[in-house]
């Protein structure tokens, strides 16, 4: 089988290599400033995700140069697509949100805007500014679902029920607007079966993309004291790379596979330690993908 992978999407799509762009918001959380909780979701970090991201201080087009710098020794002549990643990046003012948001998707190397964020965070004058955004040029809102077990989402602190996450992508789905899923494997206590549940849940809704993250325990997060007090199991590179290619196997054609793994910041790293070598660990699930006949493509076949 061909697993419909996000660098051929976009080559198919721009005729190019398109790269994304980790851009700050410097907005908070909900589920950080007190609203819904002080602590944030068990294993985000004090960067809310968002280590990779431009310096919060500077102008969006400021963010955008400095983004596109630092990645061209990879990207030549290509185009980029403007990724607001830490936090939620839609809590906030709502004028606010339309000067940042409006002056990423007016630059002229950016063909398309991802915003970050929590379905509990899209009340209707955001969802109206992001159809008149979807009309420039193409809109993804990228959801931090994790898990549709309850037990987990309460154990992980999310702060929102699965009903919440369904409404979400209806209104999202309803204007046009193309939605991507975060999921995590190797949440605490979640079988095989638990994950692959999520997968075909999500599935079975109108998104268009899906990130399959791997469990990071990185430092200064509730996860960590967690991790010490032994109260859970990491997974290893071959249970990770086996639930993967299962999880593959439950993803249909037409939804774009954007990450198959992950990077923990490896100053912030505390397990698994094996995800730190990123290239081992590509290399290791590409191998083990040829056991299951699974390649990058277009398209299943």
């Amino acid at each position: 089988m061909r697993y419909n992978s996000l660098n051929n999407y976009l080559k198919t799509k721009y005729g190019c290599k398109v790269y994304k762009l980790s851009l700050s918001s410097g907005l908070s959380c909900p589920n950080r400033d007190g609203t819904l909780s002080s602590t944030g979701c068990i294993f985000c970090s004090n960067g809310g995700s968002g280590e990779f991201a431009s310096n919060y201080q500077l102008s969006i087009t400021e963010q955008i140069e400095s983004a596109k710098a630092k990645v061209s020794n990879k990207i030549k002549n290509g185009k980029y697509i403007a990724y607001f990643q830490s936090f939620t990046n839609t809590y906030g003012d709502i004028e606010y949100l339309r000067k940042i948001f409006t002056e990423a998707i007016n630059h002229p190397d950016i063909v398309a805007l991802s915003i970050g964020t929590r379905p509990d965070c899209l009340p209707d004058d955001i969802l109206e500014l992001l159809d008149f955004l979807n009309h420039i040029k193409p809109v993804w809102v990228e959801l931090g679902l994790q898990t549709i077990h309850e037990r987990t989402a309460k154990y992980i602190n999310r702060g929102y029920k699965l009903d919440i996450f369904d409404t979400a992508v209806s209104d999202l789905t309803k204007r046009n607007i193309e939605v991507i899923v975060h999921l995590i494997i190797g949440l605490p206590f979640e079988t095989k079966e638990d994950i692959l549940k999520s997968v075909q849940y999500v599935c079975s809704q109108p998104i268009s993309g899906i990130k399959l993250q791997l469990l990071h325990v990185l430092k200064n997060t509730p996860l960590e004291k967690e991790y010490f007090l032994n109260k859970f199991k990491i997974l290893s590179l071959q249970e990770y790379s086996n639930i993967l290619a299962e999880c593959l196997c439950n993803i249909p054609p037409h939804i774009v596979i954007h990450r198959i793994t992950g990077d923990g910041p490896k100053s912030l790293l505390i397990a698994p330690e094996w995800s730190a070598d990123k290239k081992r660990v590509l290399n290791y699930i590409n191998k083990y993908f040829e056991e299951f006949n699974i390649v990058q493509g277009n398209a299943l076949l």
